[in-house]
């Protein structure tokens, strides 16, 4: 099969899935600034002069005290009053990324960006540096902390202060850290040179940090991140990311031989604070993308496998929609998951636009025209073998020439509809309905779901073929 049709079938199906199915008229520039003016409201520490969402005022003045270190400043995750350096990083990362990619298009809210991005890394820069040898991790005893519904203005619950060190390791939050400061490294290069090349070194001694004392954080601080934020995935997804963004920023090959050595990471359906795996494909494979570097195509592959599992018209799809159109992936926070994967299909739809590349899900346009387990092709007139009792009434009728006689309203039925004889006329090129959930297709006219063509159908399959012919 040429790769070219399949190319035009994920976008189409991205589209169809990821865009066509929202209805209305959505003003996104309202949306846009709203999202990032959210990040306002989950502020923690001295609030700047130019905050918007005047509601919130200074909170967790004194976080850190307990350690001896400030470590004011940074995200609340959620509605609660605790900092897991886990998601926020995560947060920060993605924040950042969606910045390098698509800052042209932020326009005025750019600098709102940065500034939401900002926020964040001067709290994790404190939390790197503030004691030699140790990380800092989070802010707050999160199982005290949800006893209460209290404003984080008004908070008196302990701020205990957790860590990470070369006896109590945390690969996983380190290496998000690190690529949350290599991210937004490049952010701030051309705006704040001095700025960016802090977070640079930084990201550099936290990345090496997370490669030389491998563990998951959870296991030391327990109750401390779970259940709340576990590292249910383990470490080697972010040792995979903190090294594909340490790449990004540096071009510094010692990690593509760290990545190397790290060996296959298998495949996965989800993109999220715990599991990094298809977005760190999905950046490597940028490179094999926009810059031909064959040294990635085994991660330009693995961000097509996932693509294959998220699309709903793949055969390897492990994705479930709601009838609506929604991506469910799971019972909790399914939007979470709906606005990362998304995310990772329209960036890896714009790096194949912009090189004219394209990946195959699956033989579709093959199956279509009979490469199939019937081998029966489900466009009419095409091969030896496709369907001849098509529920069409053009089709199915004798044609005017053969038959002048009226046939009138119930005339067509017998014995023309419920006879098993092929249709006299041969509609050439409809595509029917197709095959049953088994490849089975039992050509009867009266099974119009599967015997029946649309102009939609053939509508969609121009373009692919099309695609295919060029």
């Amino acid at each position: 099969m040429s790769r070219g049709a399949s190319a035009v079938w994920f976008l189409f199906f991205f589209y169809l899935f990821f865009v066509d199915n929202v209805h209305g008229n959505p003003n996104y520039r309202e949306a846009l600034a709203k999202s990032l003016l959210f990040f306002q409201g989950q502020r923690s520490g001295r609030l700047p002069k130019s905050q918007q969402i005047s509601w919130r005022s200074d909170s967790g003045l004194s976080d850190g005290r307990l350690a001896g270190v400030d470590l004011t400043g940074g995200y609340y995750d959620a509605g609660d009053n605790v900092k897991f350096n886990f998601p926020m990083a995560f947060t920060t990362t993605v924040l950042s990324w969606s910045t390098l990619e698509y800052g042209k298009k932020l326009g005025p809210q750019l600098p709102d960006a940065r500034a939401a991005i900002r926020w964040a890394t001067d709290y994790l820069l404190k939390c790197a540096t503030a004691t030699p040898g140790k990380l800092y991790v989070g802010v707050g005893d999160p199982n005290v902390d949800h006893k209460c519904w209290e404003r984080p203005e008004d908070m008196d619950t302990l701020r205990s202060v957790y860590s990470i060190s070369a006896s109590n390791p945390g690969s996983d939050v380190a290496g998000e850290t690190a690529a949350a400061l290599a991210a937004a490294s490049m952010v701030f290069r051309k705006v704040d040179t001095k700025y960016s090349g802090l977070l640079l070194r930084t990201a550099r001694k936290v990345m090496q940090f997370a490669m030389q004392y491998r563990g998951a954080y959870s296991d030391g601080l327990g109750s401390g991140v779970c259940p709340f934020y576990c590292s249910y995935s383990g470490y080697k997804d972010e040792l995979v990311w903190g090294a594909a963004w340490l790449l990004r920023a540096t071009n510094d090959v010692s990690y593509f031989n760290f990545l190397k050595s790290l060996g296959d990471d298998g495949g996965t359906d989800l993109f999220s604070w715990d599991n990094k795996f298809a977005g760190a494909h999905v950046l490597l494979a940028r490179r094999a993308l926009l810059n031909k570097d064959r040294n990635f195509e085994q991660y330009k592959q693995e961000a097509e496998d996932f693509m294959c599992r998220i699309l709903p018209n793949s055969p390897f799809t492990t994705t479930q929609y709601t009838q609506g159109g929604l991506m469910y992936k799971l019972p909790e926070n399914n939007l979470q998951y709906v606005t990362s994967i998304t995310f990772l299909l329209t960036t890896y739809a714009k790096y194949m636009k912009a090189t004219k590349q394209n990946f195959n899900c699956g033989n579709q346009v093959d199956y279509i025209l009979g490469v199939n387990p019937i081998q029966m092709s489900y466009m009419v007139g095409f091969g030896p073998n496709f369907p001849k009792r098509i529920h069409h009434r053009g089709s199915s009728l004798p044609s005017l020439a053969s038959h002048p006689q009226s046939i009138g309203c119930d005339g067509g039925f017998d014995p023309f509809y419920h006879s098993a004889t092929p249709n006299p006329n041969i509609l050439v090129g409809a595509i029917v309905g197709g095959p049953n959930q088994n490849d089975g297709y039992p050509d009867d006219r009266s099974d119009y779901s599967h015997s029946e063509p649309a102009t939609y159908i053939n509508a969609a399959f121009v373009g692919a073929v099309a695609y295919f012919a060029g």
